[in-house]
């Protein structure tokens, strides 16, 4: 998926495991097949899964991960979290830092999976609740993404290279609305940054987890709304707004962070990770139909 990215195969994982963490160099590893693009994920037995990051870019999420989940950990109760258990490091094969957790049963969050949108709308919003409800402490890592005027030419660009899979014009009228939202008044609050679908795990029907905290940071809390357009319908987009309560202006605010999010994907995975880009398309759908009722 990336030029420079790091080859990472079975083998690979095998060698660091038995080398670095002889108590589990016994178990089965297996690749696991996932639309994510930060990291090859490696399920090792039944109980633990590997996680290593494909650019050295991503590889202080694994810090990220160690140093905040444990923080949130019992600060955090209304979805599972994940649960680092052993934390690699480089080798001569493999260069950076790399992470074992505790395996959560589940699935990525898709319509087919979830019994009742609304539920599922509820309870993420109270996760994106809980976490603003936590202080900011010293130390707190920055999160979220740019002012949407300095994301401006990126986007653009990013939205002209998905001609073929959305509609340029309308999604271009929706990003000259979204440059016109106020600007973040810059009063921090935990936010997770990446609340996609793929970062979403449903068992039996219901939201369980939710995972990859690489992106857990303070910042605007705008950037939380993603989810009213990246994962929900029409129903779960409503409760989960009713539920976070945003003034108008950071709801348009948001649609412009979920907006520049899904178009960055597609010109840059089109080939490589068509169902990334799916859900992508899917997103921007959903965005252009909030709009579509508006006018």
């Amino acid at each position: 998926m990336h030029d420079d990215e790091v080859a990472v195969d079975d083998e690979t994982v095998r060698r660091l495991v038995a080398e670095q963490f002889a108590d589990i160099a016994h178990l089965p590893i297996r690749r696991i097949e996932s639309t994510g693009t930060v990291n090859a994920l490696f399920r090792i037995g039944d109980g633990y899964v590997a996680r290593l990051p494909l650019l050295q870019e991503w590889s202080d999420d694994i810090e990220r991960e160690w140093r905040w989940i444990p923080w949130f950990s019992g600060r955090l109760t209304s979805v599972r979290l994940p649960e680092p258990i052993f934390k690699g490091t480089p080798d001569g094969s493999y260069p950076f830092l790399w992470s074992v957790y505790r395996w959560i049963d589940g699935a990525p969050y898709d319509d087919a999976l979830v019994d009742d949108e609304r539920s599922a709308a509820e309870t993420l919003a109270r996760f994106v609740l809980e976490l603003r409800s936590l202080a900011v402490v010293d130390g707190a890592p920055t999160g979220g993404r740019d002012p949407l005027r300095e994301l401006d030419e990126d986007t653009r660009e990013a939205i002209e290279g998905s001609a073929g899979v959305i509609d340029v014009d309308a999604a271009m009228r929706v990003w000259e609305e979204a440059l016109e939202s106020p600007a973040w008044d810059g009063e921090r609050s935990w936010i997770h940054g990446d609340l996609l679908r793929p970062n979403l795990l449903v068992r039996d029907g219901r939201l369980e987890a939710v995972i990859d905290f690489g992106f857990i940071g303070v910042g605007d809390p705008a950037t939380d709304l993603m989810p009213a357009w990246s994962v929900f319908g029409p129903v779960g987009k409503g409760v989960f707004r009713s539920m976070l309560d945003p003034d108008e202006g950071t709801w348009s605010r948001g649609r412009g962070i979920a907006l520049h999010q899904a178009a960055m994907v597609i010109p840059y995975y089109r080939e490589t990770n068509p169902a990334f880009v799916e859900l992508s398309r899917r997103a921007i759908e959903q965005i252009l139909d909030d709009a579509r009722l508006r006018r």
